[in-house]
């Protein structure tokens, strides 16, 4: 194999250097010879490749086919280890089947392989089917590993030659025209040329001997010098190591002092932010004590001490306040004030609700005359200045809070009930003076006749809607008697009398009484409501318990199943069960009411059904669900179930009387 061309013209020119080389062909081809050869780089870091070289077809010269990195290779396979066989195998990235020219070249090119594999890479190369032997002879011990017969240590000495220093040799030879021809005459000349020159530096060391001594003692006065600034700098350093203690003690008293000045800072801090949060001013507290609950200055005073109060209780201590014997001392004086306040508060609202319900029980027979209601205005005008203190026993003092919520509900439904009663009592007086002989000669054919007219009124369809002023009601009455008079002239000749002269005027008045009643009970419960709401401070979600369970009171505490139960959604639910309780009389008394109205004429249905209609729907725009709307709806159902009777019952009379009017004939 001519290893100098391929290194020459292949590996050379790229900085490589040839290590081993095997002649080989492909496994069950046709035999086309070519040359794997195992190279390293000349440059570090040091790269090992195998390469496969062909020779060209056209000249007798060499190039490079394909190459793979050494760390790619992960087995070689010698096929048998203990018979002689050039076969061979190379895994890299697939299997590659040679068949090497001899079995020495491959077990040559193979223990190359291994030797570069230990040297460079340090990989698990798998070597199978390859003697043990050959791979203990590869690495002799106590001597490097050599590749491919030459020592890879001395290759790794071998310098090349720099370019000055290629010019310096030619220029010598040039000089010594004799140099190549006679080597040895040119090395004696050489070697005279170097002992003239040894001569001449030994002379020139011995001439500056003068020189030499002139320096050693220099050197000495130098060294006495440096001995003297050392003796100096060990002086300075023990001066400078008791400045430095006292420095640290300095540094530690100023460390001291800042963390103490830090933590007074701090302590200020809380001081200040308990003194800003939880002092409450005499003032205050001589107005929660004993303050004026009556005139207008005394609550207004009141109400700040109280707020005042509130915040202090409400402040969020930082951890470890909990701990300080002043904030304790605090907490408890607030807590003292708290329920003393309350009581206070508690039992002058419990005496306004009792002497309001005995006061106003003197101005009944004042309005017993005239059909109106008493005023609450000046009372609720004189409640609503405790609103805020209200809300503020809502926020601090529940039980209290709710004890006066039953007070109230308590006193005020009484009161509400004797007036109401009396009120509609003179209604009922005013109702039957209408009705000029309800029992005498006339009540049977007045109420034949009411009867009759109201049925042809809804028959021919003369009445229109429901809807509408009291006159046109009369009128409709009127219309619907004079269109059926030619059919029911013997009926009308019966009662000797026309329907507008007996009737318009009783009707006209008993709707406008009606009307009065509503009228008076619409901004009494208007206002009632209206008050609770803000008196009572009804504008968040509370759990309240059923209608059946109110006793006037806000809910109390119940276990959470029934707490949850007996839930409702708002405050309007509240305030609607406080009306249901303080008003619990309207209902019954305007059904008797209506069932006396409906008794002295069964036309006053239609009146009072159009009058109930046009106040349910009023009521239902200002609050659908507000309590005047439940319970004048109500009321209407009953109003309805009344026409409804009255329709029937004209309606069976007007046909028993054709029957007549049809046997007589």
């Amino acid at each position: 194999i001519n290893t100098g061309y391929i290194n020459r013209d292949i590996f050379t020119p790229n900085d490589e250097r040839l290590l081993g080389i095997v002649n080989v062909c492909k496994a069950g081809k046709k035999k086309k010879n070519c040359f794997l050869c195992a190279t390293v780089t000349t440059e570090r870091p040091v790269q090992v490749k195998v390469v496969k070289v062909k020779k060209s077809d056209k000249g007798d010269f060499y190039k490079r086919q394909q190459t793979w990195e050494l760390r790619d290779l992960t087995e070689v396979d010698a096929k048998d280890a203990s018979k002689e066989n050039p076969e061979f195998d190379l895994h890299f990235e697939k299997v590659y089947r040679w068949v090497a020219s001899s079995t020495a070249e491959k077990n040559s090119f193979i223990s190359c392989i291994w030797k570069l594999n230990q040297r460079y890479l340090r990989k698990k190369v798998e070597f199978v089917n390859v003697s043990s032997q050959l791979l203990e002879e590869s690495v002799p011990s106590g001597e490097s590993q050599s590749v491919a017969g030459g020592d890879e240590d001395a290759l790794d000495e071998y310098q090349e030659l720099s370019t000055r220093e290629e010019q310096d040799i030619e220029s010598m030879m040039v000089t010594c025209e004799y140099a190549i021809s006679n080597a040895e005459a040119f090395a004696e000349k050489l070697f005279k040329e170097l002992q003239v020159l040894d001569g001449a530096n030994i002379q020139s060391i011995m001439a500056s001997e003068k020189q030499v001594n002139i320096l050693m003692q220099l050197l000495d006065e130098a060294l006495g010098e440096v001995d003297t600034i050392e003796g100096k700098l060990s002086s300075y350093e023990e001066m400078l190591q008791s400045v430095k203690e006292q420095m640290d003690q300095i540094s530690q008293s100023n460390r001291l002092i800042q963390i103490s000045n830090t933590n007074n800072g701090k302590l200020l801090d809380e001081i200040q932010f308990l003194v800003n949060y939880m002092d409450l001013s005499k003032g205050h507290i001589r107005a929660l004590q004993e303050g004026d609950l009556t005139s207008p200055k005394g609550i207004e005073a009141c109400i700040n001490a109280s707020e005042a109060l509130l915040q202090c209780m409400n402040v969020a201590l930082r951890p470890g306040h909990e701990k300080l014997m002043a904030v304790n001392q605090q907490q408890l004086l607030f807590a003292e004030l708290r329920d003393t306040f309350a009581r206070r508060l508690t039992n002058h609202l419990n005496n306004v609700f009792v002497h309001q319900g005995h006061d106003q029980s003197s101005t009944l027979s004042q309005h017993t005359a005239e059909l109106t209601l008493p005023k609450h205005s000046p009372l609720h005008r004189d409640l609503l200045r405790y609103a805020k203190l209200m809300e503020w026993l809502k926020n601090t003092h529940r039980e209290k809070y709710e004890g006066l919520s039953r007070t109230y509900v308590e006193y005020m439904s009484k009161l509400y009930e004797r007036e109401i009663k009396e009120f509609f009592e003179v209604a009922k007086i005013k109702m039957a003076g209408t009705s000029k002989d309800p029992k005498g000669k006339f009540g049977k054919r007045y109420d034949s006749h009411v009867k009759l007219n109201m049925n042809y009124a809804c028959l021919h369809g003369s009445s229109g809607k429901l809807t509408g002023s009291t006159s046109s009601l009369n009128k409709l009455t009127v219309q619907g008697s004079n269109s059926r008079r030619s059919q029911s002239s013997s009926l009308l000749d019966m009662g000797n009398m026309s329907a507008s002269d007996l009737d318009v005027a009783d009707r006209t008045k008993f709707d406008k009484i009606f009307e009065q009643v509503l009228s008076e009970l619409e901004p009494l419960c208007l206002a009632e409501q209206d008050f609770i709401s803000k008196f009572f401070k009804l504008q968040q979600h509370l759990t309240v318990p059923e209608a059946e369970d109110f006793d006037g009171s806000l809910p109390s505490k119940k276990p959470p199943q029934a707490e949850h139960k007996h839930s409702l959604s708002s405050e309007k639910d509240i305030v609607r069960l406080m009306m249901n309780k303080i008003f619990q009389s309207i209902e019954t008394e305007l059904n008797s009411l209506i069932a006396l109205g409906d008794k002295i004429d069964s036309f006053h249905s239609l009146y009072m059904l159009v009058k109930m209609s046009h106040h349910v729907w009023t009521a239902e725009n200002v609050d659908p669900a507000s309590y005047l709307s439940t319970t004048l709806g109500n009321v209407l159902v009953t109003v309805k179930r009344n026409f409804d009777k009255c329709i029937v019952s004209s309606a069976f009379f007007v046909v028993v009387v054709d029957i007549t009017k049809f046997k007589s004939g």
